[in-house]
């Protein structure tokens, strides 16, 4: 079993990327690309329980570690994806202490949980490391709450102070929404907003994670203290790659386009 949690607890600059398409394939060479861990998403993602299997099968190999995205704070989801061996969850738009509360309890097995266990699951080695799986789960397990909006924001310290909680990852376009306020860059009201979700994580021993664009937005987040940082999905590198390219296959037709495109 991979774990990263000890990894994130220990405020080191964690890479990820996220995944949305379900391909098994795309898994596997990002996980051979060099991110410390991966975001299979099954809120706005495509996929199910089935295609999740595959996708953690396929990095296996690898040292990334798979995280999965639920959709809501359910124990019945939680033990259904929980069972597959994924190192950790992330659950959206948690807005106060209660709710991180009955995320951590519905995602530990008892006595610190209610999740059910079972002999035999992949999460387990089918039954050959169940010992060892649930003398190592509750410990191990990355719980990452999603903070994305002004809710949240203000109870991020409360969030924090969660035993169990070890993320607080900022959803940049909600929260940017739930705000009114623009996301391109952290500036101004919305700066401020971040920058409090990640002095209330360090105040607590957690880690602040958020999703980015560009190498730009990685910095500046990385300015105001964020270390668990995802870079871009599969389905927006394939839309700008592909749209890149084909621009510049049309250029070859209309050299007047390739004039523009180069700014002459």
């Amino acid at each position: 079993m991979k774990w990263i949690r000890k990894r994130a607890l220990a405020g080191e600059m964690l890479g990820g990327a996220w995944l949305s398409l379900a391909s098994p394939v795309a898994a596997e060479i990002t996980s051979r690309s060099g991110f410390d861990w991966i975001l299979f998403d099954l809120e706005h993602g495509f996929g199910d329980n089935n295609d999740l299997l595959h996708q953690l099968q396929a990095i296996e190999a690898s040292p990334t570690v798979g995280i999965v995205r639920v959709p809501a704070i359910d124990g019945a989801i939680f033990k259904r994806v929980l069972d597959l061996g994924p190192a950790g969850l992330m659950i959206p738009n948690v807005s106060t202490a209660e709710a991180a509360v009955e995320l951590v309890r519905q995602a530990r097995i008892p006595p610190l949980g209610v999740r059910g266990a079972a002999q035999s699951t992949r999460a387990s080695g089918y039954g050959f490391g169940y010992e060892r799986y649930i003398a190592e789960a509750n410990a191990n397990l990355l719980m990452v709450a999603q903070i994305e909006s002004r809710e949240g924001v203000a109870n991020a310290e409360s969030i924090a102070a969660i035993d169990g909680i070890d993320v607080l990852f900022v959803g940049p376009l909600d929260l940017s929404i739930d705000m009114g306020l623009p996301a391109e860059r952290p500036r101004g009201e919305f700066a401020d907003a971040v920058a409090k979700v990640a002095q209330a994580a360090r105040k607590h021993g957690k880690a602040a994670g958020v999703l980015v664009r560009n190498i730009e937005q990685a910095r500046d987040y990385a300015a105001l203290g964020f270390t668990f940082i995802a870079m871009g999905s599969d389905r927006g590198l394939i839309a700008s790659g592909m749209v890149r390219n084909a621009k510049e296959l049309a250029a070859l037709r209309d050299p007047s386009t390739a004039k523009a495109a180069a700014g002459q």
